[in-house]
């Protein structure tokens, strides 16, 4: 199985090159569907040969399955078939939650889901995008048997309160609580503080009207005592790879030094927090050099 970009340098190439894009259009081979999941039904769409190796793609908090529009397609050039869905209560599944009578997203609700969507196909490639990759470790922790890798992008490289290592406003994590720091991310999102283009922006604020507030803060206070299950994630047996952008909002140096406890590889990107976006074409490079070695290890 070859890529269609197999060197460092074409990948590089292919990522300055880009240009915006129309975030809400999906990709034409795509097929679009909804899944039964614990929680309620969620968004989600496949790409590629059901025939070959499965990818699993999973987005963060006050994301969407979109944030892949650009990843999949070299991972699907490359002979895979790719999967994404939306996390309960954020963008088109925002009709999914919790029951009355627990009326909290919690972790159990999205960790059911995750492994859910795992169980209903092949023993999959995972990545798990910022908050997602939390639960990655959770799902893998506990059913290693549906993980044939494990991608870390940008997630945190921290357990309990994973803000205190945050650059800059760390050191005051500990004082803020949930709604305020949930308050404070979409506000940074909704006025840019990224610096993304009008058309990422126009289409990441139709995506924040839509989706759950009341999600966004129960993921802020996870996030804030998240479980520790780095000795299972280590001796899981599956390849990991942490990826991450220089100006992420946690330190290289804390992604490599959670590399290292878990035993994965180390990839940096010259990006911020969503190497996805900005830099596909090289995290879809190390992403299937991790496929690989998991499957010379089957």
């Amino acid at each position: 199985m070859e890529t269609a970009v197999d060197t460092r340098v074409q990948a590089a190439q292919l990522d300055a090159l880009l240009q915006p894009i129309d975030w809400a259009a999906p990709d034409p081979r795509a097929t679009a569907f909804r899944f039964e999941a614990p929680s309620g039904s969620l968004a989600a769409w496949s790409i590629g040969d059901p025939a070959n190796p499965r990818v699993v793609l999973v987005p963060g908090a006050t994301g969407s399955k979109e944030d892949f529009v650009l990843l999949a397609p070299p991972l699907v050039d490359a002979g895979y078939f790719v999967q994404s869905y939306d996390l309960a209560g954020q963008y088109e599944s925002a009709g999914a939650g919790p029951s009355r009578s627990s009326g909290r997203w919690d972790y159990p609700l999205y960790l059911a889901d995750f492994v859910a969507f795992l169980e209903a196909g092949e023993p999959a490639h995972v990545l798990g995008y910022s908050f997602a990759g939390i639960l990655a470790q959770l799902a893998l922790a506990g059913r290693p048997e549906l993980f044939r890798s494990l991608t870390l992008l940008t997630s945190p490289p921290l357990t309990g309160n994973v803000f205190r290592g945050v650059k800059i406003v760390g050191p005051f994590a500990r004082f803020a609580p949930a709604h305020t720091g949930a308050g404070l991310m979409i506000w940074g999102i909704q006025t840019n503080k990224n610096g993304v283009d009008e058309s990422r922006l126009d289409f990441v604020r139709r995506r924040l009207a839509v989706t759950r507030r009341e999600s966004v803060d129960d993921i802020i206070g996870l996030m804030m005592a998240t479980p520790d299950v780095t000795a299972a994630v280590a001796a899981s047996g599956v390849p990991l790879l942490v990826a991450t952008g220089q100006h992420d909002l946690w330190p290289v140096r804390l992604h490599a030094e959670y590399a290292d406890r878990i035993g994965a590889e180390l990839a940096v990107y010259r990006t911020g927090h969503s190497p996805c976006e900005t830099t596909p074409n090289q995290l879809a490079l190390d992403m299937i050099t991790t496929f690989r070695r998991a499957e010379q290890l089957a």
